[in-house]
């Protein structure tokens, strides 16, 4: 589990911001942080998902209309830290 997981819920849920998931996206292909483009696909959800589950160590249960917000970099952050706070 990551020193982060052991972080009060809150400061876990204000350390995802937006050069967080930034950064997570560009290693799902080992890109640069310039060639991650605002949308957010199926597969890098999944893979972002994935590794926020890991670096927060929490389980994230995402209902549809969450899944729809998360499109986006600036969307998938505002739930991201959502989640997080549940």
């Amino acid at each position: 589990m990551s020193e982060l997981a052991s972080e009060p819920v809150a400061q876990r849920a204000s350390a995802v911001g937006r050069d967080d998931v930034v950064a997570m996206l560009a290693s799902l292909g080992d890109r640069t942080a310039d060639e991650v483009g605002d949308r957010v696909d199926s597969m890098q959800l999944a893979w972002l998902v994935h590794q926020v589950e890991q670096r927060y160590g929490v389980e994230i249960d995402l209902n549809d209309g969450q899944f729809a917000r998360m499109s986006t970099v600036d969307g998938a952050v505002e739930v991201l830290r959502e989640a997080i706070t549940r």
